[in-house]
């Protein structure tokens, strides 16, 4: 069994079954956003679709850290069908139920407004241990370019639903930046988008390999 370990960061990515677009519904991917900030919680005790049952979730900020999350997120980014997150684990061994919560929510969420059955994600997710400060550098990248490089918009910052607007435009939380390296907003923004060209053309050699 895989070992989680508090102050760890990994990179956990998950995609929906057959590339269905669980996300392309603006509404689908607020609610998985809420999701994932509510059983942020180590105190949480009921479900989120039972507390939504009794009142209205009010969503704060899923990058602003508290006391008793169980990660901290760095950045994360939700594609049409996948998503990836950047987290610092806060709690030992709590990763696996904190994105099995989530995920079983957010389906269960999902089969009730289709109504349809089975599941909605390819697989159980999957998680990369960041090793390094320089490697933990390039996957933020890569995590925001993720809808430039699949010519869903032509910027970064022309996507609703990551995280890198925030981190280059706030001034009052510089310790999400700061555990990428890059102390400010600006030069995280030309690291970022000064690649836009290159890893849109190593999409395209590694699609060509796999035809």
């Amino acid at each position: 069994m895989a070992k989680f370990f508090s102050g760890q960061i990994f990179h956990v990515f998950n995609k929906s079954i057959a590339n269905f677009g669980i996300f392309k519904d603006e509404f689908n991917t607020d609610r998985f956003i809420k999701t994932l900030e509510y059983y942020n919680n180590s105190s949480k005790k009921q479900s989120f679709s039972d507390l939504l049952r009794r009142k209205q979730y009010k969503y704060n900020n899923l990058l602003a850290f508290n006391t008793n999350n169980i990660v901290k997120y760095i950045s994360f980014c939700i594609m049409p069908d996948h998503y990836h997150l950047l987290i610092k684990l806060i709690i030992d061994n709590a990763l696996s139920k904190y994105i099995g919560d989530v995920e079983n929510s957010f389906s269960r969420f999902f089969n009730l407004k289709f109504k349809r059955k089975g599941p909605i994600w390819q697989s159980r997710f999957k998680s990369v241990l960041i090793n390094s400060s320089n490697q933990l550098l390039h996957v933020s990248r890569y995590i925001h370019l993720n809808p430039v490089t699949s010519y869903i918009v032509n910027k970064p910052a022309d996507w609703s639903w990551s995280s890198y607007n925030y981190l280059i435009n706030s001034q009052t939380h510089l310790i999400n930046l700061k555990e990428i390296t890059l102390n400010k907003p600006n030069e995280y923004r030309k690291f970022v988008e000064n690649q836009i060209d290159y890893q849109r053309k190593l999409k395209k050699i590694k699609n060509s390999l796999l035809e």
